[in-house]
C-alpha cells in the first residue's frame, strides 16, 4: 500500500511528462481544437401576392425576410405599379418574378429582381382573357403558360435573355366537354409542366376537366393531347405532382374532395381515382391546394371554410393518400400555401384574415407546430418563399 505522499509524486510525475494532459479540468484541455460552430443559415425573402382593388387590399407585390428557423417573418417593402398580383411565380434562374394581374384585362407581369435587393417591372403582356388566376414558367425557362379563369383558357408567352415577356404566341379557349352543373362556362385555374417536361396539364373547374397538351418549344404553341373528367360538380382547382412523377393529387373545390390521379409520362394521360375526404366534416369548406414534401411522404391540403390544413401520409410510392388528421390554419380562408425550400416550414395565405400563418414541418412525422403570432399583410392569397443566400 503506498502513502498518500507516494501517491502525489506518482502523480506529478505523470502531470510533468504529460500523460494526463488529456485529462479533463487540466490546463491542457483548453489547447483543444474546437469543433466548429454550424453555419448561420441565412434569412429567405418572401414574396406576397394580393388584390389592389379590394377593401382591405394590398398595394403591390408585398416582399418580407423570413428566419428559415423560427419562421418569424420581417416586412420589408413593397412593389408597386402591379395591378391584382393574385398569383406569382419566380423564373428557373431566379432572376426575375412573374404576376398575374388578376383583373377583367388580364395580364402578366415581370419584375427584375437586382442583386441589390432592389425591384423593377419590366412591363405587361395581356393574357387575351379575363381573370388570370395562376401562371408557371416552364423548366426550360424561355415560355410562360398562364390561366385565364373567367373566360376559361390558356396563354404562352416568350421570356426573353433579361427575363421580360414578349407577345403571346397562343390563346386556347377550353370549350369542350361542356361546363359542369351551376357553372356558366369553362373556368380555367391552373396550368403547370408535369415533372417529365414534356407535357403541360391545364386544370379546368368550370368543365370538371384536365387537359393535356404539349407544349411546341419552337412556335410556343400548345397542342391537345387529351383530357380527364372528372364527375360532374367537382370542380377540379389544384393538381400537385408526387416526386415520383406517376402520380398526382387533385383538390375539387366544389364537392370538397381530393382525388389520386395516375400519370403516364409517357403520354401525359391523367386517370382520376375515386374522390376521398378532406377530413373536414359536413360544413361547406372549399380545398384550395395540395403540397407534397420533396421525400413524397407527406402531402397536405388547405381548406377554406374549415380553416384547417389537412395532413395525409402519402404511400405506395405515391398511389394512395391516407387522411391522418387536420389542425387549425390560425387565419381565415387559407387560399394558397407553400413549403419553404428546405421543407422545414410550411406557410398559409388567410385571405379573409390578411395573414400570413407559418407552421414547423417534423421531417420524421409530418406534422405542423405553429411557429408564432400571424403576420398581417392585407389580403394575402399567395405566398412564394425563396431559400436566402449560402443555403
Amino acid at each position: 500500500m503506498t502513502s498518500p505522499t507516494s501517491r502525489r509524486t506518482v502523480l506529478g510525475a505523470l502531470l510533468a511528462g504529460g500523460a494526463l494532459a488529456a485529462a479533463p479540468g487540466l490546463p491542457r484541455e483548453e489547447r483543444r481544437p474546437r469543433p466548429p460552430k454550424p453555419p448561420v443559415r441565412a434569412a429567405g425573402t418572401l414574396f406576397l401576392g394580393t388584390y389592389t382593388t379590394t377593401s382591405p387590399g394590398g398595394t403591390g407585390i408585398g416582399v418580407a425576410s423570413y428566419d428559415p428557423v423560427s419562421g418569424a417573418i420581417t416586412a420589408r417593402t413593397t412593389v408597386t405599379g402591379v395591378p391584382d398580383p393574385s398569383y406569382l411565380a419566380l423564373h428557373p434562374a431566379g432572376r426575375t418574378l412573374y404576376a398575374v394581374d388578376e383583373r377583367s384585362d388580364g395580364g402578366v407581369t415581370a419584375v427584375a429582381l437586382a442583386g441589390d435587393g432592389t425591384f423593377r417591372v419590366l412591363g405587361t403582356r395581356s393574357t387575351g382573357g379575363a381573370g388570370p388566376c395562376h401562371l408557371s414558367v416552364h423548366p426550360g425557362g424561355r415560355w410562360l403558360l398562364s390561366a385565364n379563369y373567367t373566360s376559361g383558357s390558356v396563354a404562352v408567352h416568350p421570356l426573353a435573355d433579361d427575363g421580360s415577356i414578349g407577345e403571346r404566341t397562343d390563346l386556347v379557349a377550353h370549350t369542350a366537354p361542356a361546363p359542369g352543373p351551376g357553372q356558366g362556362g369553362p373556368h380555367a385555374h391552373q396550368i403547370v409542366t408535369a415533372p417529365d417536361g414534356g407535357h403541360v396539364l391545364a386544370v379546368d373547374l368550370g368543365n370538371d376537366t384536365v387537359y393535356t397538351y404539349r407544349l411546341d418549344e419552337t412556335r410556343g404553341t400548345l397542342d391537345q393531347l387529351s383530357y380527364a373528367a372528372l364527375r360532374p360538380g367537382a370542380g377540379p382547382r389544384h393538381l400537385t405532382f408526387h416526386p415520383g412523377g406517376r402520380y398526382a393529387y387533385l383538390a375539387c373545390e366544389l364537392d370538397n374532395t381530393v382525388v389520386v390521379c395516375g400519370y403516364d409520362p409517357a403520354t401525359g394521360t391523367l386517370t382520376p381515382g375515386t374522390p376521398q375526404s378532406t377530413g373536414t366534416g359536413a360544413g361547406t369548406s372549399y380545398p384550395a391546394q395540395l403540397l407534397v414534401t420533396a421525400d413524397g411522404r407527406f402531402a397536405y391540403l388547405a381548406n377554406r371554410g374549415h380553416n384547417s390544413l389537412t395532413r395525409y401520409a402519402v404511400e405506395g410510392d405515391g398511389a394512395a393518400l391516407r387522411l391522418l388528421d387536420t389542425v387549425p390554419v390560425g387565419g381565415d380562408f387559407p387560399r394558397h400555401t407553400a413549403l419553404s425550400p428546405d421543407g422545414a416550414l410550411l406557410l398559409a395565405a388567410n385571405q379573409r384574415s390578411g395573414t400570413v400563418t407559418v407552421f414547423r414541418v417534423d421531417a420524421a412525422t409530418g406534422a405542423l407546430t405553429p411557429t408564432g403570432a400571424p403576420f398581417a399583410f392585407p389580403a394575402a392569397v399567395c405566398v412564394l418563399p425563396v431559400a436566402g443566400p449560402g443555403r
